[in-house]
């Protein structure tokens, strides 16, 4: 994962070409049915515009004709990285912060070589990584459960992976490959329906059936 200072803030994604044009960046989004949360956002973010200088408004500007300059799907990874970045618990994020901080103090072949074992890796496995340290190093072994993931279950399911222990995680990707394709919906709601507390036992009961 790239170092988070590389990634530019989502909101300021979605309201980037809209600021870099208007003498006002909330007027844009005036009469737009937008939640109370966002809405806030964006006249916190307006009222910051508004402070700033004519050279840092222009800052931005080239920013927003970069970020224009994109291929449409360098703008979706990024989103995708800063999405996945947000998701992370504060611990994960240090990890992370510590694993790159050790790539950059290796050597520029070794970094190198690193890089090419990743490039190497199956696509779904790469985008796995995206999950953090754990869940990316479960990723392989769990996809067929996260595989057509409904929307709806997305966040409750990734929770409970992350809630859960390596071990229960292990119990849980066995599981997953003795589940027929068509059964692992049901598998899905029934551990999103489990008390945390009660995984580990409704695990093993599973695997000795």
């Amino acid at each position: 994962m790239r170092r988070r200072a590389d990634a530019i803030a989502v909101g300021a994604l979605l309201a980037l070409a809209a600021w870099a044009h208007a003498a006002d960046p909330l007027a844009a989004f005036a009469d737009a049915p937008l939640p109370a949360a966002v809405r806030a956002e964006l006249a916190r973010r307006a009222a910051l515009w508004r402070g700033w200088s004519p050279a840092q408004r222009e800052r931005l500007r080239e920013r927003a004709r970069a970020w224009d300059a994109l291929p449409a799907a360098e703008r979706a990874a990024r989103r995708e990285r800063e999405w996945a970045w947000r998701a992370l618990g504060v611990e994960e994020r240090m990890r992370v912060q510590a694993a790159y901080d050790a790539f950059l103090a290796l050597p520029p072949a070794q970094q190198q070589a690193l890089r090419a074992r990743f490039d190497a890796l199956d696509a779904r496995e790469r985008r796995g990584w995206l999950l953090g340290p754990a869940l990316g190093a479960d990723y392989a072994a769990l996809q067929p459960l996260l595989a057509q993931l409904p929307p709806a279950q997305h966040a409750g399911v990734l929770r409970a992976l992350r809630a859960m222990d390596a071990a229960q995680r292990r119990d849980l990707a066995v599981l997953v490959q003795r589940t027929p394709p068509h059964e692992r919906d049901a598998l899905r709601r029934r551990l999103l329906a489990l008390a945390p507390s009660a995984r580990s036992a409704w695990l093993q009961r599973q695997l000795a059936r």
